[in-house]
């Protein structure tokens, strides 16, 4: 099989910086994911509903799944003082049946524990991970989905650059498409 150009070696690389740790899931992740997206603060703009134990469990599989077969994806975050979980961040193609398409495009995402949330953890993270894609994928652009109502993450997305690309619906929700080129 042919290496891909992203991530020849289809592990996530650690990514340090000045507060955090961002690193590939582990087994060990799996209790302190479940925690987070089974919260209703998180899972609010996300869906909408808390996840449950499959879910979490299949997401933490797509993850890793995504480095192992396209050579990017999403890490999770921990704080260096303390080794806490914060949440997680990446790059995915998600295959989503959006209008209009980002099909093949990398989309950013991110999600916090609500103790992490407000201190700047997502900027340095998403900060983090467009920083290590950028040289992987070029010229490409990038994009990630918001709803509306999530000022927070609209906040985080405009520092990182990303603007309005378009407005749209997912799963019958509002959605913003932002990029970033």
């Amino acid at each position: 099989m042919a290496q891909n150009p992203v991530n020849p070696t289809r592990v996530a690389p650690v990514l340090e910086t000045e507060r955090l740790t961002l690193r590939g899931h582990t087994l060990e992740d799996f209790r302190d994911s479940l925690a987070m997206w089974s919260d209703p603060q998180v899972t609010r703009y996300i869906g909408g509903t808390p996840a449950t134990e499959e879910d979490v469990w299949n997401r933490l599989l797509r993850y890793v799944g995504h480095w192992s077969l396209m050579g990017f994806g999403f890490w999770v975050i921990r704080e260096k003082a303390s080794g806490r979980f914060v949440g997680e961040v990446g790059l995915a193609d998600f295959k989503r049946g959006i209008q209009p398409s980002i099909d093949g495009v990398p989309e950013a995402g991110w999600a916090l524990a609500p103790w992490a949330q407000g201190k700047g953890y997502a900027t340095e993270a998403v900060g983090a991970a467009l920083a290590w894609g950028e040289p992987r994928f070029g010229s490409t652009r990038t994009v990630c989905l918001i709803s509306p109502e999530n000022v927070a993450s609209l906040r985080v997305a405009a520092k990182c650059g990303f603007v309005e690309w378009a407005r749209t619906t997912y799963k019958g929700e509002p959605t913003l498409i932002l990029e970033r080129r």
